[in-house]
C-alpha cells in the first residue's frame, strides 16, 4: 500500500488527477487528454505506472507471467487482530488478486454458477424483480435512481442467487461497501478510524457467511453457495475451504452488484445525452444489449484493472522495471481511437458491440459478465419501458466515493412524469417471481397453491373476479383466478385442476409446483368483476368455484344477501367444500351422480330487482346459464370461461385496414390473420397472452369504426357499445373498411 507519493519517475502527466471532478465526471475523457502526450505515464499518487492505450492495455491483461495480479490483495494490510481469522495468505486468494495455478482451481469452482445459460435462465426472475422495484416508487415523479433501483435490483438478484434471506439483506449490503473499501486499500490508503470500522464489519460479515457455507455443505439446496460447498477435489476432498468460499461470496457481493448497478445508472446519463438512441430502443427491444455494451464501452464500471510487473518491460517506449505497478486504464483503450471509430460517440450500432476491455482480457476476464449482461439490459428495458419519461434532474451534484480504481456513484437524482405509471399499465407486461408456500390437494385433481414474495414484500392489490397470468413450469402461460381474501396481500392462491387433456400446463403444476418451487406470474387483472348490488345468485362448476370464493366474502363483508348453487361430476372431485361448510345452507352442493344436472331454471326463477347473477365454470354450463337467464334484464348475467366459446361463421373473413392512433401506424389486417399479429409486425406496442379472446389482455380502445366482436369476456351490452375489443380474436365488422384503434 502507498501511503506517500512516489517521485522520480517519468513521464508524468501533471494534469492527470484521479480525485479531480473532471475524472468522475468522465473518467474516458480525463484519461484521453493525458494519453495525447504521454500513452504511458506515471502516477506519483498511487505510485503506479497508467497504461492507456488499448494495444498495450492487450499486452498487459495478456501475460499473468509478466504482469501478476497478486498485487492487487497480497498488499492488503490486515489489521493484527484479525490475522488469525483471515490470515494474509488467506486473502490473497482473491480471484481478483491471485495468479494461476491457484486461481485457476478457484476459479473453475465459481465459474459453474456464473455459466452463460444458467444466468439467461434467470433473466425472467430478473424482469420480475425490476417490475416489482418499480411498483413502489412509479408513482412518484422523483427519486434516487442508484439506490431506489439499480442497487436494488442487482443486490435482490445476487441475493437469490446466492440463496440468502431478505434478512441478511443489511449484511450484504455494507459487505459490499467494505469489501471495496479494503480492496481498494491495497493501492490507496484506508486511514483511521475508518479502516478499524471496515475491517470491524469486514470480519463479522465474513464469520457469519462461513456458518452459511459450513450448513449448506450439509443440507445443499441449487443456490451457488451450495454448488461451491460441494464441488470435491480428485481426492474426494472440499475443493475450497470454507474461508476460501466466503472470500468469494464478499467479491461476489460487491462485483455481482456494485458494478452492473453502476453501469445503468451511467447508462440513464448517456440516453439523457443521446435521445436517439433511446427512441430506437423504446422502439425495438432488441437493442438494450447493445445499450448496456456501449455504456460500459464508453464508461466501464472499474475504470482501471492493475498488475504488477515480474520483470523490467517496454510498454509505449516506456521503460518499467520489475516489481512497479501498472494500472491499465480500461475506459482509456475503449476510447483508443487506434481501435474505435469516433471513440466518443455514444453509438448502439458499433459493429462489435462486446469488443471492448471492460471485462478485461485473458485469465482474470469478469466471472461475472454474463450476469451483468442479462441484468443491465433487463433493468433498463424494464425501467424506461415503465418511465420512458425518465431523465436525470437538471445539475445534479457529482456524488461519489473517491476511489480511483472504482469511482463508486452513491446518487443519481431523476425526475418522471407520474402519468407515466397509468399509461404505461396497459403496454407493459409485469411479471413477479413468487414462491410456492403452501400446497394443498383440495379434492380429487384438484391442488391449490399458495404463492407469496420469497422475500416477504407485500403483492399487488385485487379484487374478487381478478386472475393472474401463471407460466407454468413446461413453458405454457395458463390464466387462474385468485381463490384467497382479497384483503390480504402478504400470499395469493390459486386452485388448479389437472385436465385430463393437459397440453403441459395443469399437468406441469400438478408435478413440479411443490412447496419452495418458484413461479413466475403476471400481474391481477379482472375481467369478472363483483358488481355492486344488494343479492347475489351465484353458480359454479368444478373448478369455477375458485373466483366464486372471494366473491362470497364480499359479498357477506358488504352485508349483501347471496345464495351458491355448487355443481360437480361428484364429491370428491368438488373443491374447497370444507371451506364452504361454514356457510350453512346458503351453500347448495349438488354433485352431478347424486342429483343429475343443475337446474339453473328453478335456481334463477322470476328476475328479482337489484339481484345479479354469477355463474363460472364448463362451457355447457355457462350455455346452459345464458338460456335460463334468458328472460332477465340485460346485464343481469355475468359469466367467465375457461375457454374460448365457440364462433359460427357463416361468411368469410375480409381484409380490412387498421390504424394505430398512438404510433402512427396503418397496416392492412387480410383474411387469416389478427389485428394482434398485424400489429406486431409492424412493431407497434401491444400486450397479449392467451390469444384466444378469454384473458382480456389485449383488450383495445375503439377510436372509429365497428368491431366483430368474437371474444369471450365482453358482454352482449359491453360488445353493442363498441368502445373497445380484444385484437387477438376480433375483426371489423362486415362491411367495416377501417378500424382506428387507441395504440
Amino acid at each position: 500500500m502507498t501511503s506517500q507519493p512516489i517521485t522520480g519517475r517519468c513521464p508524468v502527466a501533471h494534469g492527470f488527477d484521479a480525485m479531480s471532478d473532471d475524472y468522475y465526471r468522465d473518467p474516458a475523457s480525463h484519461i484521453a487528454e493525458a494519453r495525447e502526450e504521454h500513452p504511458v505515464f506515471f502516477y506519483p499518487y498511487l505510485g503506479a505506472w497508467i497504461v492507456t492505450r488499448r494495444e498495450d492495455a492487450e499486452t498487459v491483461l495478456g501475460d499473468w507471467q509478466a504482469f501478476s495480479s497478486a498485487a492487487n490483495s497480497a498488499t492488503i494490510d490486515v489489521p493484527e487482530r484479525y490475522r488469525e481469522i483471515m490470515p494474509p495468505e488467506l486473502i490473497s486468494q482473491m480471484l481478483v488478486g491471485s495468479d494461476p495455478p491457484s486461481h485457476t482451481v478457484h476459479r473453475s469452482v465459481a465459474q459453474r454458477g456464473f455459466t452463460k445459460d444458467r444466468m439467461q435462465a434467470l433473466q425472467p426472475e430478473i424482469e420480475a424483480r425490476a417490475h416489482r422495484i418499480i411498483d413502489k416508487f412509479e408513482t412518484r415523479g422523483a427519486g434516487e435512481l442508484v439506490q431506489d433501483f439499480c442497487l436494488e435490483l442487482t443486490t435482490q438478484t445476487i441475493m437469490a442467487h446466492l440463496g440468502l434471506s431478505y434478512r441478511d439483506d443489511p449484511l450484504m449490503r455494507q459487505l459490499r461497501d467494505d469489501f471495496f473499501r479494503v480492496l481498494a486499500s491495497a493501492q490507496e490508503p484506508l486511514e483511521e478510524p475508518e479502516r478499524s470500522q471496515v475491517w470491524d464489519r469486514f470480519i463479522e460479515a465474513n464469520l457469519h457467511l462461513r456458518a452459511i457455507v459450513d450448513e449448506r455443505r450439509d443440507n445443499p439446496g441449487t443456490d451457488l453457495i451450495s454448488d461451491m460447498a460441494s464441488v470435491r477435489d480428485t481426492d474426494g476432498a472440499p475443493a475450497l475451504s470454507t474461508a476460501q468460499i466466503t472470500l468469494h461470496l464478499a467479491e461476489f457481493a460487491a462485483a455481482g452488484t456494485d458494478t452492473t448497478a453502476q453501469a445503468m445508472a451511467n447508462a440513464v446519463l448517456f440516453l439523457d445525452a443521446n435521445p436517439g438512441a433511446l427512441a430506437e430502443a423504446l422502439a425495438d427491444p432488441d437493442l438494450w444489449p447493445r445499450v448496456f455494451e456501449e455504456t460500459v464501452r464508453r464508461r466501464p464500471s472499474s475504470t482501471f484493472a492493475s498488475r504488477q510487473t515480474q520483470r523490467d518491460v517496454e510498454l509505449g517506449g516506456v521503460h518499467i522495471r520489475q516489481g512497479e505497478m501498472i494500472w491499465i486504464a480500461l475506459a482509456g483503450a475503449n476510447t483508443d481511437p487506434a481501435w474505435a471509430e469516433d471513440p466518443f460517440a455514444f453509438d448502439i450500432h458499433r459493429p462489435d458491440p462486446e469488443g471492448h476491455l471492460s471485462f478485461t482480457q485473458g485469465r482474470h476476464t469478469c466471472l461475472g459478465q454474463s450476469l451483468a449482461r442479462v441484468q443491465g439490459a433487463t433493468g433498463l428495458q424494464v425501467l424506461f419501458d415503465r418511465l420512458p419519461s425518465l431523465r436525470p434532474q437538471p445539475d445534479f451534484e457529482l456524488d461519489f466515493v473517491r476511489m480511483a480504481l472504482l469511482p463508486v456513484r452513491r446518487s443519481l437524482p431523476v425526475t418522471w412524469d407520474p402519468a407515466d405509471a397509468e399509461r404505461q399499465r396497459h403496454r407493459v407486461m409485469r411479471r413477479r417471481t413468487l414462491e410456492v408456500v403452501e400446497r394443498r390437494t383440495e379434492s380429487d385433481g384438484v391442488v391449490s397453491l399458495t404463492l407469496a414474495h420469497p422475500d416477504g414484500d407485500p403483492l399487488p392489490q385485487w379484487s374478487p373476479g381478478a386472475h393472474v397470468d401463471v407460466h407454468t413450469p413446461e413453458g405454457p402461460v395458463r390464466q387462474y383466478s385468485l381463490s384467497s381474501a382479497p384483503e390480504r396481500t402478504d400470499r395469493w392462491r390459486i386452485g388448479v385442476l389437472r385436465e385430463s387433456d393437459s397440453r403441459g400446463g395443469s399437468r406441469s403444476l400438478h408435478e413440479a409446483a411443490i412447496e419452495g418451487a418458484t413461479l413466475t406470474v403476471g400481474w391481477p387483472r379482472n375481467n369478472f368483476p363483483l358488481r355492486e348490488a344488494s343479492r347475489y345468485l351465484f353458480v359454479a362448476g368444478g373448478i369455477g368455484i375458485t373466483p366464486i370464493l372471494p366473491m362470497i366474502e364480499q359479498a357477506e363483508a358488504s352485508g349483501a344477501d347471496w345464495q351458491l348453487l355448487y355443481g360437480g361430476r361428484c364429491r370428491s372431485s368438488m373443491a374447497f367444500l370444507g371451506e364452504l361448510a361454514r356457510y350453512g345452507d346458503r351453500v347448495v352442493v349438488r354433485p352431478e351422480d347424486e342429483y343429475g344436472l343443475l337446474d339453473l331454471d328453478g335456481w334463477f326463477g322470476q328476475p328479482a330487482e337489484d339481484t345479479l347473477l354469477y355463474c363460472c365454470g364448463p362451457e355447457p354450463l355457462l350455455q346452459a346459464a345464458e338460456r335460463a337467464s334468458a328472460h332477465w334484464p340485460t346485464g343481469a348475467l355475468h359469466i367467465e370461461r375457461f375457454s374460448p366459446k365457440t364462433i359460427v361463421r357463416s361468411e368469410p373473413d375480409e381484409e380490412f385496414e387498421v390504424e394505430f392512433t398512438e404510433s402512427g401506424v396503418t397496416a392492412t389486417v387480410p383474411a387469416g390473420r389478427t389485428i394482434l399479429e398485424v400489429a406486431e409486425q409492424a412493431g407497434v406496442t401491444t400486450l397479449s397472452s392467451c390469444k384466444e379472446g378469454t384473458c382480456g389482455t389485449c383488450e383495445t380502445p375503439i377510436r372509429d369504426g365497428r368491431a366483430d366482436h368474437r371474444d369471450s369476456i365482453l358482454t352482449g351490452t359491453e360488445q353493442q357499445a363498441n368502445t373497445s375489443m380484444m385484437i387477438c380474436v376480433s375483426r371489423a365488422e362486415k362491411g367495416c373498411p377501417k378500424l382506428t384503434l387507441e395504440r
